[in-house]
């Protein structure tokens, strides 16, 4: 019988709850299936590779569908991390408008290559980010955070039809000073007449829990060596750690 390889083991802690994870690098078998994907260009099929990846790959027994998108995100960043090496090749290309020799408008198209760490980069929370609060003085509501499950079954809805289901579908129970609420057990209907009976105000403070979510994000300053431009970027979001 062949030996076996020992497989180091690392520990993550999510950051929705604080949630201790452990982890194991992926395998041959794990990077067959990044390559099947890589190959397809379907950005569905990167993120369910993803998702594929970290259920075989992590070891503790949590609902991978129903994580948190930025929990999702944050377990893969040190996955890949650990998998292949903590530095990525990221290119990004300036898009900055030049004035030609013919008096003309036309992009810089110059790029920069720039390496970032997957390990220094640290979620971003918000101090004043609240999962409960007050609509108004009898009625309050907690909302939970969107999951990629849920984000998927948005895929051919408009704008409107996909922000009301996000309402919805983020909110975990309503509660006044008799009762608790609990959407799963409301039908959604209800939820809607509820929704569409709210006032702007009502919006903007639950708009307030959308923007506040933790991140995972890094500021990378960019200055073109073709044009001179600068600005400041916001690197974020899977496909950029999906190599």
């Amino acid at each position: 019988m062949l030996p076996k390889l020992d497989v180091p083991i690392y520990t993550i802690k999510l950051i929705s709850n604080g949630q201790d994870v452990r982890i194991r690098p992926f395998l041959v078998k794990e990077q067959k299936l990044f390559l099947m994907a890589a190959e397809s260009e379907d950005p569905k099929e990167t993120i369910n590779t993803i998702r594929q990846v970290l259920k075989n790959c992590v070891i503790d027994e949590i609902d991978i569908d129903n994580l948190p998108t930025f929990d999702l995100e944050y377990l893969f960043m040190n996955l890949r991390a650990r998998s292949v090496e903590e530095v990525v090749e990221l290119k990004y290309k300036c898009n900055n408008d030049i004035i030609d020799d013919k008096g003309e408008t036309k992009k810089c198209s110059g790029s920069v290559d720039f390496n970032l760490n997957l390990l220094e980069i640290e979620p971003t929370k918000h101090e004043d980010h609240e999962t409960k609060f007050m609509l108004n003085d009898k009625v309050g509501i907690c909302l939970r955070y969107p999951t990629f499950e849920m984000i998927q079954n948005y895929e051919n809805m408009d704008e409107n039809q996909i922000l009301v289901n996000v309402l919805i579908d983020c909110i975990d129970y309503l509660y006044d000073d008799e009762q608790v609420y609990y959407a799963k057990d409301t039908p959604k209907e209800e939820l809607m007449e509820f929704i569409d009976s709210m006032q702007q105000k009502d919006l903007e403070k639950i708009k307030k829990f959308f923007d506040t979510m933790p991140e995972i994000k890094k500021d990378v300053h960019f200055k073109c060596g073709k044009c001179g431009y600068e600005e400041d970027i916001e690197i974020k979001g899977l496909q950029n750690f999906f190599v």
